[in-house]
């Protein structure tokens, strides 16, 4: 698809000739900027780190010289002063006096302090920056340490690192301690013993660790041997040497930096550590057989080096798109008018007559082009219009035709219906009445007062056809009710009554339970006043509290119904609610319509409802069922104070 979109666009073509031209000049320019850019860079990190090398050198022999200038100026104190009290007091005051030092040795030979026959040695440690503990050990034999034959032997001080297995002067979890050794003699110049100022091989890592010129840059300190002195993973310290941890056939680089520093050299080389190019600068220590060097790995030396050749192809890349999208602009613009004149030609082809074709204002071949399509358009358009005028008149004159016959059989059949149901609403009343009536007239009928008709049995044919009698009634006053001349009275009904809300529920109940007397219990509960006035109507109000009643009575079980008059801020509600089978979801909306039933075979002409809701909206209330009733049916008026 790309591939054909590119054959037929002329602009296209021409665009991607332009980036085949543009691109090798580009590149090749800008790769050989780049490759002269990373020598000036990696000269100026080798600079930079030897700087830092310089300055870190500075700081390690500025501590190795306090230490050594402590320990010296103190020696002739200690050769004078050959008791036990005094050299324990040096020894605190040596570590008191430098803060670079975290303890201090004074070992004596046997035989030099008369009740240290053996041996006896003074020593004071470094809790932290304002604790120093103070001892001296009886049992230790030093004789054969490192620390203590190292100066004996060469008869002169020296910086000697070992790791102290007993970890006898605690001075950190690990015991690796670089110190500082000097023999001491009396006056005879005879050897009396050594004076060891420690520093903890963790403090010079520290040290080392405050500064780098790169974020991932560190330091290594190494002595003679190709012990790591100092180290960032301080597991390396002592135990391990730049030798151990090479891999002779992968890292050959790294031995060879190893055998330079133990010589004592100095220079740079790039060195690939732990797999990670890096340029790596050193130097020995002065006054120390150690050498000190710093590793920045390649990824932090030309971190600004790949930044920028990053910015600039994506510069690349943005210019080479702008100058094909420019070209493209350009070719698309001299041929845009002729693309709309075809793409809008073939939407006229697939039928769609309201394509819009602008004529414009040139006047050559393609100028007249355009201009003839929008003439031949508008002549098709207006042909079009007429039959599709005459098309949909006849459409609309069909619809029209089917909506009124629809309507015409639903009349009809709503009549239909409503003269049956009317029917059997009004016969079974009147043949309840007629029968009794017969029965009353009958010349055979025993005339009253008569042994054989008792006065219950009068009073229950009377009361059943005063029932009927109310039933057929209430029949024409709701079909009277509900005509439009009816409705009108409502609307401008007196609505100014004072009217008790107590008195109007409870008249109401005595009413269905008088036309209803097999009827058990209606409840009753109110939170108002009996002296609670509402102004409204109160003819409409109480027919629409009776018609919820009788209709509670008619679809209930009978036995659960219960009216309640409950008030908020600024209305007052009716309830009334009953226990029984309720309405069906789908018919709540349907049972509010005029002449709907849920059940065609009930009792009722499907008014009563519907009415209720009417007389209370004209009376300004609401009428609603409540839908969170599941129990059976509850409904509730509401009237504002």
């Amino acid at each position: 698809m790309i591939k054909m979109n590119i054959r037929r666009s002329f602009s296209t073509k021409l665009s991607l000739w332009v980036l085949i031209m543009a691109v090798p000049v580009f590149c090749g320019s800008v790769g050989l900027l780049f490759y002269h850019s990373q020598g000036m860079i990696r000269g100026e990190a080798v600079q930079r780190a030897n700087v830092m090398l310089d300055v870190s050198l500075q700081r390690i022999h500025r501590y190795l010289i306090t230490i050594e200038t402590a320990t010296n100026s103190y020696s002739w104190l200690i050769e004078k002063s050959m008791q036990p009290d005094s050299l324990m007091a040096i020894s605190e005051r040596i570590v008191h006096f430098n803060p670079y030092s975290d303890g201090c040795a004074i070992s004596i030979e046997p035989d030099v302090i008369p009740q240290y026959p053996r041996h006896f040695m003074a020593y004071s440690i470094r809790k932290d920056s304002d604790s120093i503990t103070t001892a001296q050990e009886k049992d230790y034999n030093y004789f054969t340490e490192e620390w203590y034959a190292t100066p004996r032997d060469r008869n002169k001080p020296a910086w000697v690192v070992y790791y102290d297995e007993t970890n006898q002067l605690n001075l950190n979890k690990n015991g690796m301690i670089a110190t500082y050794s000097r023999p001491l003699y009396n006056a005879q110049h005879q050897h009396i013993g050594v004076v060891s100022t420690e520093m903890s091989l963790l403090h010079i890592s520290n040290i080392l660790a405050e500064e780098k010129p790169y974020p991932n840059s560190y330091f290594i300190l190494l002595d003679e041997k190709g012990r790591y002195v100092g180290h960032p993973d301080s597991t390396r310290l002592f135990n391990k040497t730049i030798f151990g941890v090479a891999n002779l056939q992968k890292q050959k680089d790294l031995i060879v930096l190893g055998h330079e520093m133990t010589k004592g050299n100095q220079g740079e080389m790039s060195v690939t550590i732990n797999d990670v190019p890096s340029q790596v600068c050193y130097k020995p220590v002065p006054g120390t057989s150690w050498s000190l060097a710093i590793v920045c790995p390649d990824s932090d030396i030309l971190k600004d080096y790949y930044r920028l050749i990053f910015i600039v192809v994506t510069l690349l890349i943005v210019a080479l798109v702008f100058i094909a999208f420019y070209c493209y602009k350009m070719m698309a613009r001299s041929l845009s008018p002729l693309r709309q004149l075809l793409r809008k030609t073939q939407e006229i082809a697939k039928g769609d007559l309201k394509v819009e074709i602008e004529r414009i204002s040139r006047i050559d071949e393609m100028g007249c082009l355009q201009n003839s399509y929008v003439t031949m358009l508008e002549s098709l358009r207006q042909y079009m219009d007429s039959v599709r005028a005459a098309s949909d008149k006849a459409h609309k004159y069909n619809e029209e035709l089917e909506q009124a016959t629809l309507l015409a059989k639903e009349a009809d059949r709503q009549k239909t219906s409503f003269i049956q149901n009317m029917t059997h609403q009004v016969r079974t009343p009147l043949n309840v009445i007629m029968g009794y009536a017969q029965i009353l007239n009958s010349p055979s009928a025993p005339i009253l007062p008569c042994d054989c008709v008792s006065e219950d049995e009068i009073k229950g044919l009377t009361a059943t056809m005063e029932h009927n009698s109310k039933l057929l009634t209430r029949l024409i006053l709701m079909l009277l009710d509900s005509s439009d001349s009816t409705f009108s009275e409502t609307a401008i009904s007196q609505k100014r009554e004072a009217v008790s809300a107590n008195t109007a529920m409870m008249e109401m109940v005595d009413y269905v339970m008088q036309l209803y007397p097999d009827l058990r219990f209606i409840g009753f509960e109110t939170e108002v006043p009996d002296d609670l006035l509402i102004t409204t109507n109160r003819q409409f109000l109480q027919y629409s509290l009776a018609e919820v009643l009788l209709n509670a009575v008619k679809y209930s079980d009978g036995q659960h119904i219960m009216t309640r008059i409950t008030r908020a801020d600024t209305t007052i509600r009716f309830i009334i609610e009953d226990t029984g089978k309720g309405i069906a979801e789908a018919d709540r909306e349907r049972i509010f319509k005029f002449f709907t039933k849920v059940d065609d075979f009930s009792e009722g002409l499907g008014l009563g409802l519907p009415l209720t809701r009417r007389h209370v909206e004209n009376l300004g209330g609401k009428f609603w069922l409540d839908n969170s009733y599941h129990d059976g049916c509850r409904f509730i008026f509401e009237f504002p104070l």
